[in-house]
């Protein structure tokens, strides 16, 4: 792609645009980064926390071991609790279709990587393709079983999943690692169409956004937003090693960083007072 497509995805203006004077702005050999994500929206909101416990669970039951499986029981639950408050399936879908409208757009640009732009297009046409073909009942044998309506309802409870409130989850555990393996994947297996989309749309809606160094005079910062082309996630970039995370509150129109000091586990952090130079990117 071009460069202008991350200049048109940039609707936002914030209180300060130019670096701290004394500070040199993040850059990628600053050591150990670290990412932290805002989501502006309910569609954003949802998307990554479904994103994050698609990756959880893939995680868990790959340990091969009895905690991993428990572990990657109770993501896959949470998905399907995720799953059942909105109609994802639909969100995604018409995120396809907005994603699949904005990048046709820029097959007549000059200066655009066509082939690339082919491999993006042909990539949602897939992920599309595979959610329309899922149907809108492809999580119905999940929320039919009765082994995992069990499981479920029991996970309520501290330490309701105790061997013996379930023996038959036991027996299922006690299985060798491939057989539960293997089952956990086919449960996944239902699931992997809108996971596998919402990735894909969370990785364009990333590669789309905007970055620029920002500093944030005495700890704080603003950004207002552009109505007209509204923003869906931020992005903020940080060193490891500077002992700050942000802490971003506001609306649709408008929100605030502050950037917070951590003291450790024992004491209470507090803002800082310091410049704080930091990367931010924002996602349209």
């Amino acid at each position: 792609m071009t460069t202008d497509t991350a200049e048109a995805a940039a609707p936002a203006s914030a209180s300060a645009a130019a670096p701290c004077a004394a500070t040199p702005p993040v850059a990628q050999d600053s050591g150990r980064l670290l990412v932290f994500e805002q989501p502006l929206n309910e569609r954003m909101r949802t998307f990554l926390r479904l994103d994050f416990l698609y990756n959880q669970a893939l995680f868990h039951n790959e340990t091969g071991s009895q905690w991993g499986s428990r572990a990657a029981m109770t993501s896959l639950i949470d998905i399907l609790a995720v799953i059942s408050r909105s109609d994802l399936r639909s969100d995604a879908l018409k995120e396809i279709e907005r994603q699949l409208h904005l990048l046709s757009e820029y097959q007549s640009r000059p200066g655009v990587d066509t082939q690339r732009l082919k491999t993006f297009i042909s990539n949602l046409g897939r992920l599309r393709a595979d959610l329309m073909n899922a149907g809108v009942a492809c999580q119905q044998p999940l929320r039919d079983s009765e082994f995992l309506n069990a499981i479920k309802h029991r996970s309520s409870i501290p330490g309701g999943t105790c061997e013996f409130d379930l023996p038959d989850y036991l027996y299922w555990l006690s299985e060798p690692d491939e057989a539960r393996m293997h089952a956990f994947n086919q449960w996944l297996g239902l699931l992997r169409p809108l996971c596998d989309a919402v990735a894909e749309l969370l990785w364009l809606t990333r590669q789309f956004g905007r970055t620029r160094q920002e500093c944030a005079r005495g700890g704080t910062f603003t950004i207002t937003f552009d109505r007209d082309n509204p923003l869906q996630l931020l992005r903020i970039v940080l060193p490891a090693a500077s002992g700050l995370y942000p802490e971003v509150s506001g609306s649709h129109h408008r929100c605030s960083v502050r950037f917070l000091t951590w003291k450790g586990l024992t004491e209470r952090a507090a803002q800082t007072t310091e410049d704080v130079p930091f990367q931010l990117t924002a996602c349209a």
